[in-house]
């Protein structure tokens, strides 16, 4: 058993994806993401074998220009980042916070839908990873002072294992023009298509400070 609060480092991580046979691929990925992440977080590693599965389902490869949509904030949106290029700023990652474990991909479509796959943990699967299915379900069975390393071997020794996918169409938003109006409120700029009744989301629905 581990010690009290003991967990793998980053190099030990790579090296257990190197006894495990992972492709050079997979164990870059591994070494980019978590240096994004600061630290090897379960839900990033599972993360990144949900990114490469999608990328596996369309066929595609990281130099692809190619959207996604991720159910949940926790954790996963990085993986797509860091191995996609799929970022909110270039907007081809859309970040979901509905709480699901899952990933969407497809590649640009011209029409009103493109076609993609849409990625998961299984909880079906995970009955041969009983530390990873507790961890899951944020059991009492799992100890995080106790089980992280066990845990991180769980998801190395099952990778894409736990996954489960199904082919979705995705509507697509194209880009549609707009000019600047100037808020009510605060007198800053902003595009017309966000204001609402006079007023930017800053300083309607979205406003998340006040001034001091």
């Amino acid at each position: 058993m581990s010690k009290l609060g003991d967990e793998y480092s980053k190099e030990e991580i790579l090296s257990l994806l190197k006894k495990n046979g992972s492709d050079p691929t997979i164990v870059n990925w591994f070494d980019q993401c978590i240096d994004f992440h600061t630290f090897p977080a379960p839900g990033l590693l599972i993360g990144i074998y949900m990114v490469d599965k999608a990328l596996e389902l369309l066929g595609a490869t990281p130099g692809e220009k190619l959207y996604a949509v991720c159910e949940t904030t926790k954790c996963a949106p990085d993986p797509l980042q860091v191995i996609t290029h799929c970022t909110t700023g270039n907007h081809r990652l859309t970040v979901i916070p509905i709480g699901r474990f899952a990933l969407t991909m497809n590649r640009p479509s011209s029409d009103d839908h493109a076609v993609g796959f849409r990625v998961k943990v299984d909880v079906g699967k995970l009955d041969g990873t009983p530390t990873l299915k507790a961890w899951f379900a944020n059991s009492s069975d799992f100890d995080g002072m106790t089980m992280k390393k066990k845990l991180v071997e769980e998801i190395l020794d099952i990778g894409t294992g736990m996954l489960s996918w199904e082919k979705v169409r995705i509507p697509v938003s194209h880009k549609k023009k707009w000019k600047t109006v100037i808020c009510t409120s605060c007198g800053e700029p902003v595009p017309d298509n966000l204001v609402e009744n006079g007023l930017c989301p800053g300083c309607g629905s979205q406003k998340y400070y006040e001034k001091i």
